[in-house]
């Protein structure tokens, strides 16, 4: 499936080697301005080559929007966004085209499909998930007329993990990084892998504040359920944790639960989900991302007749994932919330009087 949500859906096309990659996002409210500037910016934080510690593939993902908007606003209908390919550098995977990478997906794709676009891994390849960026962006326009924030950063690299969080320093990091004290070993640890032709893990800490209580669509489309299908679409994520996560299961309901006030919720071990429902605390989502599958060391592997080989990687790839993935689990964040926020609207009897009753 190559589309997501139910009212406010995102389709997205196109190949890392292909002319082009984008997306048909189609519930987007009439009448939203469109911040080109601010979708802009959204890619600009994702995409290729701002460092060293990235690929070194030059992208200027360049936005433009093809349809869904007249004089700076959503018209109602589908809005298309294109972002051209610029720096592909297909001839760098000849030598791979009749083997499978390990750890990326192109021996599933072949079973399934019976292809091989071996061109940085055509659709399967992490390059989509600009596309999945400029549709958040739009997401967030949307959040940010009902004062919901999105904030996000890395909390952890190959086992480096940040002892606070400043979501204003992520912004300015290289890494994205949510702890400037642990930032220079979290660069070295990158550095030292990428000189070893190796690659690194990471953890991503995506939070949602000022969401209203009641998003969520018990039982089979509940907040959290969807919000761990959006992350773990994200390429090399292995795992996502809601709230405290793992840490629940190791704690005494007496310590896990969250006591209520007249002021709200004493706690947020839930990370602000109960039932499958945003309870009005922060959200909280962890997402762990595997190491980049893409090494440069020789790996045994099979060719598509299935005879023993060798990999040996060229091209551009990121040591650590996570730095980019961070701006990813943003715009799933938000492409969620607004697909719950416009299923929320009718409810209650209430809601649909307040518009229709005259």
């Amino acid at each position: 499936m190559n589309s997501f949500g139910k009212r406010f859906t995102l389709t997205t096309f196109g190949e890392s080697h292909g002319k082009a990659i984008g997306c048909i996002i189609d519930g987007v409210p009439a009448g939203l301005e469109i911040d080109i500037e601010f979708i802009q910016s959204e890619l600009d934080r994702r995409k290729p080559g701002k460092s060293d510690l990235e690929t070194a593939r030059k992208e200027n993902d360049t936005v433009e929007i093809l349809s869904g908007t007249f004089e700076g606003k959503s018209t109602g209908t589908p809005i298309a966004m294109v972002i051209s390919n610029t720096d592909q550098k297909s001839k760098d995977y000849d030598a791979i085209k009749d083997i499978f990478r390990p750890g990326h997906a192109d021996f599933t794709y072949f079973h399934k499909y019976g292809i091989r676009d071996y061109r940085g891994g055509g659709r399967s390849s992490a390059r989509e998930t600009a596309a999945r960026v400029a549709a958040g962006a739009l997401a967030k326009l949307m959040l940010q007329k009902l004062d919901i924030e999105i904030a996000g950063g890395v909390i952890e690299i190959d086992g480096i993990g940040a002892k606070s969080l400043d979501f204003s320093f992520a912004k300015k990091s290289i890494i994205n990084g949510l702890d400037a004290t642990q930032e220079k070993a979290q660069i070295e640890a990158i550095q030292k892998a990428k000189e070893a032709h190796d690659s690194v893990g990471g953890v991503v800490l995506t939070l949602a504040k000022g969401v209203p209580a009641g998003l969520g669509e018990p039982l089979y489309y509940k907040l959290d359920g969807i919000l761990a299908e959006a992350m773990m679409g994200i390429n090399a994520a292995k795992a996502v944790e809601i709230g405290d996560g793992m840490e629940a299961s190791r704690a005494k309901g007496s310590t896990n639960n969250d006591p209520l006030t007249k002021e709200g919720f004493r706690s947020n071990h839930s990370g602000g989900i109960l039932g499958g429902i945003s309870n009005g605390e922060e959200i909280v989502v962890k997402t762990y991302f595997k190491p980049t599958p893409s090494i440069f060391q020789s790996q045994d592997t099979i060719t598509k007749e299935n005879e023993e080989s060798i990999c040996n990687l060229k091209g551009r790839h990121d040591p650590c994932v996570a730095i980019r993935g961070s701006v990813v689990c943003e715009a799933m964040m938000a492409l969620v919330l607004a697909d719950m926020l416009l299923l929320n609207m009718g409810k209650k009897i209430s809601d649909i009087e307040k518009i229709y009753k005259r």
